[in-house]
């Protein structure tokens, strides 16, 4: 993490960047395990879209350009989010007809789960009290969409940990909460955008896990 110096000469520590990017680059690396019958076009073009479109959200955030990195970002969390659910919507709809093979289908079901989790994670970390960039500029997280335990008093105390903010495996870690117990667990949701996309977000985890348990029937 790298550290640079505010007003009132505090210092603040600014997110690293990569593990939202690894994030969204395992999420095209999980689509060449999918049929491309699965895939808007053949099973590598997503991985291909979004590293191209990585490469200029690197370059603006290192050049100071936030709107633009912001804009950018959000439009590769639409993007994989928009193939996330053309993939499940036609894992689906192929499940009556049997026209992929059980481990086919397993292991596409088992591959769009985990996009969800990374999905909705980079949304998160993505929108959260700003995004990344106003994050970084605070010096303790005391606002956001999400209530950390951390920015609640602490034990014995009135006051909350100082200094502490959410960097993307916190993101994660709600994320796959979300996707496993359909619901935000030690972190209530604020916002309504939040609660909206955690909404979503729950609908296609359920609907991959009805997905695995129908073939699963199929198979007894």
């Amino acid at each position: 993490m790298a550290t640079v110096t505010v007003e009132n000469n505090q210092s603040i520590v600014r997110e690293p960047r990569w593990p939202a990017i690894l994030a969204i680059l395992a999420v095209g690396l999980l689509y060449l395990a999918l049929p491309e019958p699965l895939t808007p076009g053949p099973n590598w073009l997503l991985l291909a879209i979004l590293a191209a479109l990585e490469l200029p959200t690197m370059i603006s955030h290192r050049m100071g350009l936030e709107k633009v990195n912001r804009t950018l970002g959000v439009i590769l969390s639409a993007l994989i989010m928009l193939a996330l659910i053309w993939s499940l919507a036609l894992l689906i709809a192929g499940l009556p007809s049997k026209r992929e093979p059980p481990t086919a289908l397993l292991r596409s079901a088992a591959a769009l789960w985990i996009c969800n989790v990374l999905v909705f994670a980079t949304w998160y970390w993505r929108l959260d009290a700003g995004g990344p960039s106003q994050r970084d500029l605070s010096t303790s997280h005391t606002e956001g969409a999400f209530l950390f335990p951390q920015m609640m008093p602490q034990v014995g105390s009135k006051r909350t940990k100082t200094g502490w903010k959410p960097g993307f495996v916190d993101y994660l870690f709600l994320a796959f909460n979300t996707s496993t117990a359909f619901s935000p667990t030690d972190v209530p949701v604020l916002s309504r955008w939040a609660k909206g996309l955690m909404m979503v977000q729950s609908l296609i985890s359920l609907s991959t896990i009805a997905v695995l348990a129908a073939r699963a029937i199929n198979i007894l």
